[in-house]
């Protein structure tokens, strides 16, 4: 009986090579030429070295090349596209020949891997238990403790064998599954050859899931994802349970939009301390900043004459001020009372190395003695009706499902310092330079990175961003001096829950973002079921001690 022949790879498969060849040939003068001819026009046009008259000639040489290109193009377009789908057709049948192969071979490995895995472990669970009795006997009769040394070592030789073993195993298994999953990418990359770089959606997909079981590990999985889990099913519980205790729909639209408006003001407070724990930092101060901004605005926007006397002085009216220029002024006195104050606490953290715990600490305690000292403690009345309705009010939707629904818009300024956050976070020199010295400071100052320069700005933007929460935190309640009181909590703690490491250099944007929202939706959860106000602060406890926890064990298994 003649040998089975085996497909060894798609690289040796002659009519597969016919193809590629084929729709080279068609490319060649085609779609090849417009895309050579074009990366040069873009190259020509950045050389600012050359003589310009001959940068003009060889621009327009180029282009000719793109119109002679793009007509042999249109002209191999259908030939191209019939070739294309026969090959990829091909490519998927013989591929599926050459994963099923390398899967039953790889299958076949693992099982061996596996069965030598136990015969090994059962060998060296036997040696040890004869040489734990070898000592019993040896020592039957000396020292105890001599005996008991002994024996401690031959478990730690045991214990080192079991571990060796596990390894070598698991290292034979990761070898098996990166074959496997090498087999599909080989077949991915080569369809993607034959549409000349073009990828393909599910193909890209089912690459994913198989990168993904490749890779899954429970443990590794349940440590990076539990906490979130938990969190989910914690809302599972409590959108069941509300309808139950007769309190309604938790998931209607109009509790969506609550859930969002409450988080909007918080947003910035988290955005601003969010760089802070990148660079291993925290900012205690942040209720504080909230306080401050909002008395600044409340007096500025107040309707009519003031009812504080601040410091003593005589009350002010600012009616006299149109009103974009009332809110102007409001808002920039607050973002250059918070960057004030938050420098100062950068500056100590920067020049003298201070851990921003205690920099932030005293500013804390000096706006706070500061406030209470020039306002008595007295909130200092509403803002005008018309300017709250301007930017805090709502935007009618009509009625959905027997209820008025209305968007409120202090969600689009959340939604734009997100977008500010990200691109400052992802887009610029300053972004990468946060990570930089957020996960090593030393290094990234042997770099030429500044350090203080880079901690400074961190404090400075975090500045920016309490003072615009503050300034629309206003527009929500009757400011006072204790207004704030315990957002730093909140918003450190939707940091940590977005996945923002205390051990610094890591976290997004987005997850600071997403950890706001998903702390709000909690409080609000729980006070929509009734659960008292102190036993909430239990719940957030758990919750920060949880994911604290959870960014610990995964930085130290790190290192």
């Amino acid at each position: 009986m003649a040998e089975e022949k085996k497909i060894i790879s798609l690289e040796n498969d002659t009519k597969l090579k016919e193809y590629v060849e084929k729709l080279e040939e068609l490319r060649r003068n085609g779609v090849k030429k417009v895309s050579d001819a074009k990366l040069q026009i873009s190259t020509l046009k950045k050389n600012k070295l050359m003589n310009p008259e001959e940068r003009d000639k060889k621009i327009a040489e180029c282009q000719r090349l793109v119109e002679e290109g793009t007509k042999v193009a249109q002209e191999n377009k259908a030939e191209i596209a019939r070739l294309s789908k026969e090959a990829v057709q091909y490519t998927n049948k013989i591929s599926k020949e050459i994963e099923n192969e390398v899967n039953a071979a790889e299958d076949k490995r693992m099982a061996g891997a596996k069965a030598y895995y136990e015969r090994e472990i059962a060998e060296i669970k036997e040696n040890a238990a004869k040489r734990e009795e070898a000592l019993q006997k040896e020592y039957s009769n000396g020292d105890p403790q001599v005996l008991k040394s002994e024996l401690e070592i031959a478990r730690y030789e045991l214990k080192s064998a079991l571990f060796d073993a596990k390894s070598r195993y698991d290292l034979e298994i990761d070898k098996s599954k990166a074959q496997k999953y090498q087999a599909y990418v080989d077949h991915v990359q080569k369809n993607r050859e034959i549409r000349n770089g073009k990828t393909n959606f599910s193909e890209d997909m089912v690459m994913n899931w198989k990168n993904f079981v490749r890779n899954f590990k429970a443990s590794s999985f349940f440590l990076a994802n539990g906490l979130y889990i938990a969190i989910i099913i914690f809302f599972i519980v409590c959108i069941i349970t509300a309808p139950i205790l007769g309190k309604g729909n938790l998931l209607s639209l109009p509790n969506i939009f609550t859930i969002l408006e409450q988080s909007s003001t918080r947003m910035f407070y988290a955005l601003g301390v969010a760089g802070l724990i990148l660079l291993a930092g925290t900012d205690l101060s942040i209720g504080r900043m909230v306080a401050l901004g909002s008395v600044t605005t409340g007096l500025i926007l107040h309707d009519g004459m003031n009812i504080v006397s601040f410091f003593g002085l005589p009350t002010w009216n600012f009616e006299a001020i149109p009103v974009p220029l009332r809110l102007l002024m409001a808002l920039f006195i607050s973002i250059a009372l918070c960057v004030l104050f938050s420098s100062v606490a950068g500056f100590f953290t920067a020049r003298f190395k201070m851990h921003p715990f205690i920099s932030t600490m005293a500013m804390q305690l000096i706006i706070y003695g500061l406030l209470f000292y020039g306002t008595s403690g007295t909130p200092v009345g509403s803002i005008d009706r018309d300017i709250r309705s301007l930017l805090a009010g709502r935007i009618p939707l009509g009625v959905v499902g027997g209820q008025v629904v209305s968007f409120p818009k202090l969600i689009i300024p959340a939604i734009i310092a997100i977008v500010i956050a990200w691109i400052i976070w992802n887009k610029t020199t300053f972004g990468k330079n946060m990570y930089a010295v957020g996960g090593n400071s030393e290094a990234a100052a042997v770099s030429g990175i500044s350090v203080f320069k880079v901690t400074l700005l961190v404090f400075v933007m975090a500045g920016v961003f309490y003072g615009c929460g503050s300034f629309l935190e206003a527009f929500r309640a009757n400011a006072s001096a204790g207004t704030g009181q315990g957002y730093e909590m909140d918003a450190i703690a939707a940091c940590v829950v977005g996945g923002i490491s205390f051990n610094g250099g890591i976290g997004k944007i987005g997850g600071a973002a997403i950890g706001v929202v998903i702390f709000t939706s909690l409080t609000y959860c729980l006070t929509f079921l009734g659960i008292d106000t102190n036993l909430q602060f239990v719940f957030k406890g758990i919750i920060i001690l949880a994911a604290v926890s959870l960014d610990s064990i995964k930085y130290l298994k790190k290192k």
